[in-house]
């Protein structure tokens, strides 16, 4: 599973959240979480600019999460999205075999899957795994 930017925020911000209880499924190891560089580094820029977390404070937390994640190079290939910041979702998606991504972001959802990837809400992928 690779989760969208939008998604580990609010894991992070909303700690009742379904975007958090889907991080404590990864954090427990029941689904297996996958991100690249540039997500993470994407990460990392959004908690400083937005949320002025301090640099070193936003690298232990983006440090966090690629400690329990399958970290990969995204895939080439052609690409699905409008946004490039989704085609990276998408690229990783595909480079590093995950079965979904999870996304708030109406543009991604509206895809609906992408070369065997499905593309869904924290809310739905819950309810697929019976949470």
């Amino acid at each position: 599973m690779v989760l969208d930017n939008n998604v580990l925020i609010s894991a992070l911000v909303f700690r009742s959240s379904n975007p958090r209880r889907v991080m404590e499924l990864a954090l427990v190891g029941e689904v297996r979480l996958v991100s690249s560089p540039p997500i993470l580094n994407e990460l990392e820029e959004v908690l400083v600019r937005k949320f002025q977390r301090p640099a070193p404070a936003a690298h232990a937390i983006v440090s966090e999460f690629e400690a329990i994640a399958l970290v990969v190079d995204p895939a080439e290939g052609p690409r699905g999205a409008r946004d490039p910041d989704d085609d990276t979702l998408l690229a990783t998606a595909v480079g590093g075999q995950a079965s979904w991504i999870v996304s708030g972001d109406k543009d991604l959802l509206a895809i609906g899957s992408y070369c065997g990837v499905e593309i869904t809400t924290a809310a739905w992928f819950l309810r697929l795994l019976g949470h």
